[in-house]
């Protein structure tokens, strides 16, 4: 259980941070930068569910994000321990595990099942709940790219499924923006050479 009694530390005012591992690392490394990123996309998910939280149709949408919104809280546990380092014996550190990415694609699959299929691309947009379910999933995306470059980032480690997870998420919120759209029909499509 996290206790924090105290918020403010002092310790970052210098530009460094701890990873869970107690080493320092500076507020810019590539791998607090992906950690961080990871919390903005939970933060945009939080922002969606004022609206699917207010709506009896949206419930069970509403729960999934819920369920996503303490894996990604798991996930910045994940790679707040980097797995090439020693930690705290007395500590167990916090994995995202192949059952949650099957979790996320079972989800995916169900919300997906009610949608027609698409004919053009869609635009970010349409009902309120789908915008914020659009910037979660962009802002999810530049967490995966964050991911890939520190997976090659020499003496850095990630997980196989942090980075599974992290691409479905992604899919997860570009079928759930379109679900909360009237099942699709509410899509703003893309339309090729519009205003040429």
């Amino acid at each position: 259980m996290v206790v924090l009694t105290r918020i403010y530390t002092r310790g970052g005012d210098g530009g460094t941070t701890s990873l869970g591992t107690g080493e320092r690392r500076k507020k810019q490394d590539l791998r607090i930068e992906t950690y961080g990123t990871v919390d903005e996309a939970n933060a945009c998910i939080g922002l969606a569910r004022i609206h699917t939280a207010s709506e009896a149709a949206h419930a069970k949408l509403d729960a999934m994000l819920l369920c996503i919104q303490n894996d990604l809280f798991d996930l910045g546990a994940d790679l707040c321990m980097p797995e090439n380092t020693a930690a705290n014996p007395k500590v167990e550190a916090l994995r995202i595990l192949p059952a949650q990415v099957e979790r996320l694609e079972r989800d995916i699959d169900t919300i997906n099942a009610g949608l027609e299929p698409l004919s053009s691309f869609v635009l970010p947009g349409g009902t309120p709940a789908a915008a914020a379910l659009h910037l979660a999933r962009t802002v999810a995306r530049r967490a995966e790219r964050l991911l890939c470059a520190l997976r090659e980032t020499p003496g850095e480690s990630v997980g196989a499924p942090t980075l599974a997870y992290l691409n479905r998420l992604s899919d997860f919120l570009f079928v759930a923006a379109r679900h909360v759209n009237q099942q699709g029909a509410g899509d703003v499509l893309w339309v090729p050479g519009l205003n040429r």
